[in-house]
């Protein structure tokens, strides 16, 4: 079954749009419990898999149609969260905290590390135009950040398969075909997940992209299936056409779920920030409530034109003590802000 075209999707946001402005719920309770309830998706049909993960990417799209102030944090958190499931998948110990560090404490300029290049991927994912993520140069960057050696020949190949299924492909074949394109030179699943993400965006006409199945520790594997198996066909590669479409659209539906819900969580967060932002008498105040709106975090040093690292410090503390900030590393030094 052929998911919904970009139009219908794009008519499901207009009706979904409608039912946001009054609920915080954009995906319907049915829907919700068809998609987290993993053990009984698997025994359902690809179609209706499909249909499932078409509805839950429809709502996703209507919240991305919104193009709220703080989408850039919103996708940026996405980001880290791929980052963290691919760091465990790669056998390393990075969480969420470690990565933030590896990219936030580091100088300009200085190595962040493998797992530091891996959460610099997927932000890349998040924060470049769609139109530009598969260009060779931006495809060759992005090998190197996942640790392969970038060969113009294997990148224009890939540049090309790309095309072609962005052209040509329906919606489940062009998720199963930035797999494949991945694999075929080893790149191994991960970086499968980055391509379908931006093709997706690509499909849907998005601005940017929001990375949504890095986060997904069992990629491509169908749902329900044993650890065993499960196991057996990672170090294989053996998988019918069929189990392949149907792990990845089960994990595509739970992806865009949780992208859902973290809408709704910083759409909160991001509220009470703006509520307290008209009382903050700190020069450049406004530009530090930007920064905080359009990234995942950002440190207490960060260097915001008009104001000083105390002044910084101060206003942080004032908007925690305000409830509209979170500290995020729970140490005394180096601190780290966000939603």
């Amino acid at each position: 079954m052929i998911l919904p075209s970009r139009d219908s999707l794009s008519g499901q946001g207009a009706a979904l749009r409608a039912t946001a402005a009054v609920s915080l719920t954009p995906v319907p309770d049915w829907l919700r419990r068809t998609v987290a309830d993993t053990q009984s998706l698997a025994g359902k049909d690809i179609e209706d898999i499909a249909l499932a993960a078409g509805a839950v990417v429809g709502a996703l799209d209507a919240l991305v149609r919104r193009q709220e102030r703080w989408a850039g944090a919103w996708r940026q958190r996405q980001a880290l969260s791929a980052a963290a499931a691919t760091t465990r998948q790669m056998g390393r110990a990075e969480d969420e905290a470690a990565l933030r560090d590896a990219v936030l404490l580091t100088r300009p300029g200085d190595d962040v590390g493998p797992a530091g290049r891996l959460l610099l991927a997927w932000r890349r994912l998040a924060t470049r135009s769609t139109k530009d993520l598969l260009m060779e140069k931006n495809l060759a960057a992005v090998l190197e950040e996942f640790d392969h050696a970038p060969d113009d020949e294997v990148v224009s190949d890939r540049v090309e398969d790309l095309r072609r299924l962005r052209a040509g492909a329906g919606t489940v074949g062009m998720l199963t075909g930035a797999f494949i394109a991945a694999e075929r030179h080893g790149f191994g699943r991960a970086l499968g997940a980055w391509l379908a993400d931006a093709l997706l965006a690509q499909r849907l006409g998005w601005a940017h992209a929001v990375p949504l199945l890095g986060a997904e520790v069992a990629l491509a594997m169908p749902p329900g299936r044993p650890r065993r198996v499960a196991s057996v066909i990672a170090a294989t590669g053996v998988e019918t056409e069929a189990e392949r479409a149907k792990g990845l659209l089960a994990a595509q539906a739970r992806a865009a779920l949780r992208a859902v819900d973290l809408f709704v969580d910083l759409e909160r967060r991001a509220d009470r920030l703006l509520g307290v932002a008209p009382k903050l008498r700190a020069k450049a105040a406004d530009a530090v409530v930007d920064k905080l709106l359009s990234d995942d975090a950002i440190v207490a040093s960060e260097k915001i034109a008009g104001m000083s690292d105390r002044g910084l410090r101060r206003l942080f503390d004032r908007l925690v003590e305000l409830g509209a900030l979170r500290e995020l590393s729970g140490r005394p030094t180096f601190r780290i802000y966000g939603l």
